[in-house]
């Protein structure tokens, strides 16, 4: 990762060097090149891309209360004390790290002839920019990426939304083309693997990614009358992933030479949530006080078998400090995992909302069985913790398909179309959203859901306003990620532009994490 940040610098330096003196051409360094091409580029848009989700869930993991502080009145992000520090992995990352990338590559591609890397860079372009502005908001697009402006103006969600959907459709036509007209291979592994390190070369998986995120953002629409259509979103997912091997996720390795940060954002070696338990509002789905004492066989696998989990500033019980958290003995913390970042069940439950909301509940309920199935099948697979020392790896329990059968058909799963919705609100997918909630754990997306459906008790009754909040929440929970510490020093009068739906609260106020984005309205 380093030696390709590195080649991109000495190729964004080229230009500068041209008018040196005759002595610097006399001592180029062949191991260290001024120019980089399309291959060399796309592995860290793609790596570093992906890892946004997982760096930006290290605060919503805790708004969703899948995680809890283990310790009370820690004043952390699960008690919604949220600063603009906290969103600067989320935004930097978009446009420093990856976005600042993406433009060039597209350009090289371009000129030379290769479309299968111009179609993923606006695949790619459109997934960053996508979970951008559902964490924050407006967000910079059309200025942003200029050389000549240096505090880009903020574009409307609501247009972001038509130019992701834009730039999904010329990724998808760019990975259509013929393969002859592809120049340069979009996958290699010589002399080490380049290009496509997502799909090693797999264009239809890229166009099933496209499809599923364009099906993504359309159920986002639900409150946006005239805006929202299901039966589109169904068309989407019909052309989106196929199973689990279509999966947009970030793999995990050991660090080896010139490499470094390549363990699991969620595992041990990194130690994010050494801090952190699982939250109670989780737990409960599993164990067996939500769904009549029905215990959930992915609890020993997503945590452990005595997992209690906490509620937001409480703290986690008697548990001393330096014993390692509970959250290391399990199947998404292991070291060499891997982050989800959209897949197969979570594009089922999409699709079972939307056939829900069309009035199909037959499609529906199937769809909704299906992304279960989907999940558990492919966390049961077993493995090993890598668990915080002193304790020692410890197996992790395998999911049989006997267990998914009697799951499927036990109380906690919804067995005709009356039990999708909730008895109190027939309009309500109270079930799908419920076992969505159990398959996106971690992922920042189900923030995205309990903000469409408000926070429901009705789909979340396990979810607890925090013991010591922090009071510029104002008793409410959070609706996006305050604007990030860079903007607001440094382009701070778009920052100030900013306002939620209030209109009194701006960007700069400590308060405008409690402000709804456009689409939550």
């Amino acid at each position: 990762m380093k030696r390709l940040l590195l080649i991109l610098f000495l190729a964004l330096a080229g230009p500068a060097l041209t008018g040196c003196e005759s002595f610097l051409d006399k001592n180029t360094d062949p191991n260290s090149p001024t120019e980089t091409t399309p291959n060399f580029l796309l592995p860290s848009i793609i790596s570093n891309g992906l890892a946004i989700q997982g760096l930006t869930s290290l605060r919503t993991a805790y708004i969703t209360q899948y995680v809890a502080s283990r310790s009370a009145s820690a004043g952390g992000a699960d008690q919604y004390f949220l600063t603009t520090a906290n969103s600067n992995a989320t935004f930097n990352n978009t446009y420093f790290l990856v976005g600042g990338n993406i433009p060039p590559m597209i350009k090289q591609a371009q000129e030379e002839g290769s479309p299968y890397y111009v179609g993923a860079g606006k695949i790619m372009m459109a997934l960053i920019l996508s979970h951008a502005t559902d964490m924050l908001g407006d967000i910079p697009y059309r200025e942003a990426f200029r050389d000549d402006n240096f505090s880009p103006a903020y574009d409307p969600q609501e247009q972001l939304y038509g130019d992701i959907q834009q730039l999904l459709d010329e990724g998808i036509a760019e990975m259509s083309k013929p393969a002859a007209e592809n120049k340069r291979p979009l996958y290699s592994d010589v002399p080490s693997p380049n290009g496509d390190i997502l799909y090693k070369g797999n264009v239809q998986k890229w166009i099933r990614l496209a499809w599923s995120l364009k099906a993504r953002q359309l159920q986002h629409l639900t409150k946006k009358a005239g805006k929202y259509d299901p039966a589109k979103v169904l068309e989407f997912v019909s052309k989106g992933f196929q199973s689990s091997a279509d999966d947009c996720q970030l793999l995990f390795v050991n660090p080896g030479p010139g490499l470094a940060g390549t363990t699991n954002i969620y595992g041990p070696t990194r130690a994010n949530f050494n801090t952190a338990t699982y939250g109670a509002n989780f737990i409960k789905f599993l164990n067996g006080a939500t769904y009549a004492g029905v215990i959930d066989p992915r609890l020993p696998v997503m945590a452990t078998a005595t997992s209690t989990g906490a509620d937001p500033g409480r703290g986690g019980g008697p548990q001393p400090t330096n014993v390692s958290t509970d959250f290391y003995k399990s199947f998404y913390a292991r070291d060499l995992g891997y982050q989800e970042v959209i897949t197969y069940h979570e594009l089922l439950f999409i699709k079972a909302e939307a056939a829900f909301l069309a009035g199909q509940r037959t499609d529906a309920l199937l769809a909704y069985k299906q992304g279960i199935e989907a999940h558990m099948t492919k966390i049961g697979v077993g493995g090993t913790t890598t668990p915080l020392a002193p304790d020692a790896p410890a197996p992790i329990p395998v999911i049989t398909s006997a267990q998914i059968s009697a799951y499927l058909s036990s109380a906690a799963v919804a067995q005709n179309e009356a039990e999708l919705a909730s008895p109190t609100a027939p309009g309500v997918p109270r079930a799908i959203m419920q076992q969505k909630y159990i398959a996106l754990f971690l992922n920042p997306e189900s923030w995205t859901d309990m903000r469409r459906y408000d926070f429901s008790p009705d789909i979340y009754p396990n979810l607890t306003f925090p013991a010591g909040a922090n009071t510029d929440a104002g008793g409410q929970y959070p609706r996006r990620l305050l604007p990030a510490e860079r903007e607001v020093v440094l382009n701070t009068a778009r920052v100030r532009s900013l306002t939620g739906p209030d209109g009194t609260v701006n960007g700069l106020s400590p308060t405008f994490f409690t402000q709804k984005v456009w689409w939550d309205q």
